[in-house]
């Protein structure tokens, strides 16, 4: 799994003042809870943005003071007028202890519906989901090759042993919808068969 390293500085001072300080210097400060220990730190903000600006999954490896913990995003705060990164919440990961993740979802395989042709339509991008941190993975595979025409692939489909989904069971995460140019056709094909 892609894991993003970060080289942080254990905060020895709070409250708002000493987190401006640590801003004005382009730094973020942020905390890694979870564990044995709250460890408030702080780490450039530029080590962030592989973490921050993706679309991936990934884990994070923070040293502070000569310790690494394994985490993963648990929460961002951003400056309301600059938009700039101003807090970061990491979540240590400890073998035996669940952790709630938001997993990107990647469909595999040709709906048979799209080769009917129609068009997939994919209506989540992620699944929440609760599990130990050596289940974790970068995407959860869905395959909607059986998917037909007209027909929903729902969380309640998406099954592996190792998770507990926290969506809604009945959600849609993809469909097969009918295109305009199928539409026409069939509507042809109807006024052909009445005039026979």
């Amino acid at each position: 799994m892609k894991t993003v390293t970060i080289e942080g500085q254990l905060r020895t001072e709070h409250g708002k003042k000493a987190a401006r300080q640590i801003r004005s210097q382009e730094n973020v400060p942020g905390v890694i809870y979870g564990g044995a220990t709250e460890i408030n730190f702080y780490a450039p903000a530029k080590a962030f943005k592989p973490l921050v600006y993706t679309g991936e999954f990934q884990l994070a490896n923070v040293t502070v003071d000569g310790k690494t913990y394994t985490c993963i995003l648990k929460d961002l705060q951003f400056d309301k007028i600059s938009d700039s990164l101003i807090h970061v919440d990491l979540l240590e990961l400890v073998e035996d202890k669940k952790v709630i993740a938001t997993l990107p979802l990647k469909f595999v395989g040709t709906s048979v519906g799209v080769k009917g042709g129609g068009k997939l339509v994919i209506k989540m991008k992620a699944l929440k989901i609760k599990t130990l941190p050596k289940f974790l993975k970068e995407t959860i595979e869905v395959d909607i090759t059986n998917l037909e025409l007209n027909a929903n692939i729902r969380v309640e489909d998406v099954k592996d042993p190792n998770y507990e989904i926290q969506n809604s069971p009945r959600i849609p995460i993809a469909s097969v919808v009918m295109t305009r140019q199928l539409k026409q056709e069939e509507a042809t094909a109807e006024k052909d068969a009445k005039k026979k």
